[in-house]
């Protein structure tokens, strides 16, 4: 047990002091604290010394510098069992100070509020974060507290050893303070990257803050955790049972392809993180029936997303078949009724998710690699119409809505589509013919399509005979990146059989 008898706070986040205090009270602790956070406990109505009565030594550099004294630093960073330590405390005049509360400028609440680069530079802690690592460092003798969220444990811990906190304790704060340093620190160093465009640093700090950890992850023998750079994810579930590993994995998976699509516009089923189904007419009901349509089988027990509010009519429709997760952008009080009178479904909000530029990651043992996100608009400048036969603006607007569903499709990827709705999908086979067969299999299947048929690909087809599928089985118009060696073969191919061919500028895989 160490007893604490002076406890020194500096705090930009004033909540919840007013217990703390008490506390400190009770066991007869001296209080030091700076500038701010010493008028607030004055105002409280508790006893406190100001850091710079307590050193000797004024604030200078308008507040830059207040904490940062020999006599602040040795009281904290002295071995209490150390001689030598202990003659120099005696020989300068400085206490022991046992109990460290900090919290750090606010610096990521900043970043949120302002781009002006000199209010966030000042918003950088130096002292707080040099106390926190000095007492996270001697955490034999000091206690660290480092957010208010950890004042109860505190109140709690002192109230068991009477004044006292014992090396248990102080080790698991000692762990959390370094986590908070290393956490602030990231903050730091990812700002001054990206306002550089510096995506691939020397040294890489990933951080986060967990939201969650999952009952397991893809397998019940794995662990799982989902974390965050946000204190809470930019979805919200209203209904259900809790969320699985997998469950997060197909939900992203989901609404990358949603939010990819116009606005309020299209339903996308997933199953196991692929597309199954995605259809952007604007009718909310007929676009899920027609999504739906395209693999009913594989979309039991699957994903739906819709990238718009869900209504009563479409909640009933839902819920005749079965569902892991519907997602909506916002529910009508009558659907989200309709909707949890199944118990286990689970229901997520998602009117507040963006797709942003933030990277990619995909890890193995201890290697990273990192990308930039494929979520670039497909616009009609990223195309080349390479064929003699000319798309009309309907076919070439089902071309450019079947090569962005195809981006999300795991590679190999083939998507026929028909009045803007995918018809077929064949994904993730290591042979693009393969795929090709399989999307093709799927439309026969489920499909008998009474319109033009198109058909995407998120590479180059490398022989005529992928492309030579898609035509045999009804394909009118073909879309795929450039590329190959074989382009012209492909390209001549089209114009034999009188088909359209478009080439874009980029590749899409997605492995």
């Amino acid at each position: 047990m160490q007893k604490i008898k002076r406890a020194l706070i500096s705090v930009s986040d004033k909540k919840n002091l007013k217990s703390l205090l008490k506390i400190l009270k009770k066991y007869k602790i001296e209080i030091i604290s700076s500038s701010r956070t010493f008028k607030t406990i004055k105002k409280l109505k508790y006893n406190c010394k100001e850091v710079s009565e307590y050193t000797n030594s004024p604030e200078i550099l308008d507040g830059r510098i207040k904490t940062l004294h020999p006599k602040i630093h040795a009281g904290i960073l002295n071995k209490r069992q150390n001689k030598s330590h202990k003659k120099d405390l005696n020989k300068n005049n400085f206490k022991n100070i046992d109990l460290v509360i900090v919290n750090f400028y606010p610096f990521e609440d900043t970043l949120k509020t302002t781009k002006n680069h000199k209010k966030i530079i000042e918003n950088i802690d130096i002292g707080g974060p040099a106390m926190v690592r000095a007492a996270a460092k001697n955490y034999n003798d000091v206690t660290v507290i480092t957010s208010s969220d950890q004042y109860k444990e505190l109140v709690k811990e002192l109230n068991l050893n009477k004044g006292s906190t014992s090396l248990k304790f102080r080790e698991k704060m000692s762990r959390l303070a370094f986590a908070e340093t290393a956490y602030y620190d990231a903050l730091i160093s990812e700002y001054f990257n990206k306002i550089n465009n510096n995506l691939f640093q020397q040294k890489k700090i990933i951080y986060g803050n967990l939201i969650e950890k999952l009952r397991y992850g893809e397998n019940p023998h794995q662990q799982s955790a989902i974390y965050s750079k946000n204190k809470t994810l930019n979805i919200k579930q209203l209904h259900g049972k809790k969320l699985s590993y997998n469950n997060y994995n197909d939900i992203f998976a989901a609404l990358t392809i949603s939010k990819s699509l116009p606005k309020n516009i299209g339903t996308v089923i997933i199953k196991h993180s692929n597309p199954c189904g995605v259809s952007i007419i604007e009718n909310k009901l007929e676009s899920y029936k027609l999504a739906l349509a395209c693999d009913p089988v594989s979309a039991f027990g699957g994903i739906v997303s819709c990238n718009f509010k869900i209504n009563k009519s479409l909640a009933l429709e839902l819920n005749n078949i079965y569902l892991e997760i519907v997602i909506g952008n916002g529910f009508d009080k009558t659907a989200l009724k309709i909707l949890k009178k199944k118990k286990n479904l689970r229901i997520i909000d998602s009117s507040n998710f963006n797709l942003n530029e933030n990277l990619r990651f995909n890890s193995s043992n201890d290697t990273i690699l990192i990308q930039s996100e494929d979520i670039k608009k497909i616009q009609k400048k990223d195309f080349k119409i390479v064929s003699k036969k000319k798309p009309t603006k309907s076919q070439f607007e089902n071309l450019i809505f079947s090569f962005n569903v195809c981006r999300f499709v795991k590679s190999n990827a083939i998507v026929l589509v028909s009045n803007k709705t995918t018809i077929g999908i064949g994904s993730g086979q290591p042979s693009r013919l393969d795929s090709c067969q399989i999307a093709v299999n799927k439309m026969k299947k489920f499909i008998n399509p009474n319109t033009e048929i198109v058909a995407a690909s998120d590479a180059f087809f490398p022989f005529v005979d992928g492309i030579e599928k898609l035509v045999q089985s009804g394909v009118s118009a073909v879309i795929q990146p450039a590329g190959s060696v074989r382009d012209k073969e492909i390209i001549k191919f089209a114009n034999d059989t009188n088909t359209i061919l478009v080439f874009s500028k980029t590749r899409h895989f997605r492995h």
